[in-house]
Order: structure tokens, then C-alpha cells, then sequence
């Protein structure tokens, strides 16, 4: 990032509009008004207590890098994420880019699309809003009473898709518990247990994520079908670690256990942080769960400079 933070994010004064928007009053008072404001405005926000950085970057220059999304992801040395969602402008079009808290890029986030189109419906007084991200154009929509559903796209299903080091059958993988690959914009690996309580994740996920069968890695994913409308998950997520829910996999176990006929086209995903509606539809598999805007702050430049 060098020594100049000016080159690498806005100024917060020129994020009030955008934070007005949001809801956020733009008060600051006490010793807060001794420091210098200059620094990176961020809002923090999470879907089911899947929690993210949100930075908007429309407008001026922002050069996120893995060692700052990595600086700001630490939940003891910065502010800390499952991911940072980083808006900015491409052709007209709002885009997210999506950084794992390890300092990856990710193709996909369920739940921070969602947290984004809030903001950006918001912004606009609109209803809809089509975001741009690396899984492809995600239309969104305001569903009513709180929640937001995006239409993730059509899943992928071959190999080579997901994808997968060798050409495999992804209904079922050749791995102790025969779990089933499913691509949302990011790899997806789903284990269906009979208790996925009784699953130790932290292990299962992180063996599974760095199978070589996966050469991106993978997300992991214990499924317990409770009937063919309700399916419970719990969530290892690659670049992340055991996190709370996830959008892009709750749609991959949706898709694997129609797939696999043990549940309708049409369920709920009971997460650890609440539930996720999920359809699959001819036109994609679409999401819908709430959002929620926690707090919004700024970061300030000595931390900003430290994250070199």
C-alpha cells in the first residue's frame, strides 16, 4: 500500500451520503472528534450471523490486497469477517468483489449479495437491483418484512464445473461418506449424515477443504434431512474456517439433496445462525433470509499503514 492512504480509499466525509442511506447517522462525538477521520469507512452487516466488512469503493481509487483484507478480517488485531465485500463500479454497473478472511478472492457470497443489495435498493429507493460478481449479473429483490432474495444463478453440475482435479460423478464423490459436489460460482462438498450435530466439523472441513480432488479447495457442508422441506446444515467454509451460515451452500445442499431426491426442489436450510429459504427454480436457485446492519466505522490510516 506504500505510505499514502489517500492513493487506496475514500474519505469517510465522502461516504456520509452513502451511510445516510444505509440508515446510519454520521454522529460521531466524545474523544472520537480528537482523531484524524481520514481512513477507510467500512459498515459491518451479516446474514445469520455470517458477518462482513462492507467498503464502498464507487467514486475514487481502492486497492484492497490480501495483506489488508487479511489485517482487517483478524477478530483480535482488526475488525474481523467471514468476508469483506467490496463495491465498486464496472461499466455502468454495480460489481462485489468477495474477500475471505484468509486474503482470497472469492467468486460468491450468498449472504453478502444480499447484505449489498440492501444498501444499494436503499440508495436508489428501488425494489431490484442487478449486481455484478464474479459468479456472473445475481438479479436481487426486495422480498418483504426484512428479507432480500437473489437468484444465485443455475448450479453446476459437471466435473469440470465445479470443479473437480478428475473427471468424477459429482452426485457422488469417491470419498469416505459418498458426499455430493455442487458449484455455485465456488465449489461446494456435501455430506449427508443422519446428525449433523454429531459431526466434528473441524475436522471433517479442513480435510476435506485441501482434498486434492478439489483444486480450488472446496466449501464443506453436513446435511441432516429432518423431512422433504427442511434440511439442517453446518458450514465449513474455504479461506474461512467453521462459520455460522452460508448462502452459496445452502444452496449447494438444496441442489444435492433434490439431486439425490431426498428432498423437494423448494426448502428451508436450518443454519447455525437461522434459516435460509431456498428454491430452485428454471431460472436458477434463488435465496432468501434476512440481513441485518450492525455498526458503521472508519479505519484509521495508522492501522491502514500497519497492514502492509
Amino acid at each position: 500500500m506504500g505510505g499514502n492512504c489517500d492513493k487506496c480509499v475514500g474519505n469517510i466525509k465522502g461516504r456520509a451520503g452513502w451511510l445516510a442511506m444505509a440508515g446510519i447517522s454520521a454522529y460521531r462525538g466524545g474523544m472520537t472528534d480528537k482523531f484524524d477521520k481520514t481512513g477507510l469507512a467500512y459498515l459491518k452487516m451479516h446474514g445469520l450471523g455470517n458477518d462482513f466488512v462492507v467498503v464502498d469503493a464507487r467514486g475514487g481509487a481502492s486497492a484492497m490486497t490480501p495483506a489488508l483484507a487479511r489485517a482487517i478480517g483478524d477478530r483480535h488485531f482488526g475488525v474481523g469477517f467471514d468476508q469483506l465485500a467490496l463495491i465498486r463500479e464496472e461499466g455502468g454497473v454495480v460489481a462485489v468483489d468477495y474477500w475471505n478472511s484468509d486474503g482470497t478472492l472469492s467468486n460468491a457470497c450468498g449472504n453478502a449479495t444480499r447484505c449489498v443489495a440492501r444498501l444499494i435498493m436503499a440508495e436508489r429507493g428501488a425494489n431490484t437491483v442487478t449486481l455484478r460478481t464474479g459468479r456472473g449479473d445475481l438479479l436481487c429483490e426486495d422480498a418483504g418484512g426484512g428479507l432480500i432474495r437473489v437468484n444465485m444463478g443455475q448450479p453446476q453440475l459437471e466435473w469440470h464445473q465445479v470443479p473437480l482435479a478428475r473427471e468424477t460423478d459429482t452426485l457422488t464423490l469417491p470419498l469416505a461418506g459418498a458426499p455430493s459436489a455442487t458449484g455455485m460460482g465456488n465449489p461446494h462438498c456435501s455430506f449427508f449424515v443422519e446428525d449433523a450435530s454429531a459431526v466434528d466439523l473441524d475436522v471433517l472441513g479442513p480435510a476435506t477443504e485441501n482434498n486434492p480432488l478439489f483444486p480450488e479447495r472446496t466449501n464443506v457442508q453436513v446435511v441432516q434431512v429432518l423431512d422433504r422441506e427442511n434440511l439442517r446444515a453446518r458450514v465449513w467454509e474455504r479461506g474461512v474456517g467453521h462459520t455460522l451460515a452460508s448462502g452459496s451452500s445452502a444452496c449447494a445442499v438444496a441442489v444435492a439433496a433434490a439431486r439425490r431426491g431426498l428432498a423437494l426442489r423448494a426448502v428451508t436450510v436450518h443454519l447455525d445462525g437461522g434459516k435460509l429459504g431456498i428454491e430452485w427454480r428454471e431460472d436458477g436457485v434463488w435465496m432468501t433470509g434476512p440481513t441485518m446492519l450492525v455498526s458503521e466505522g472508519v479505519l484509521a490510516p495508522e492501522f491502514l499503514e500497519s497492514a502492509q
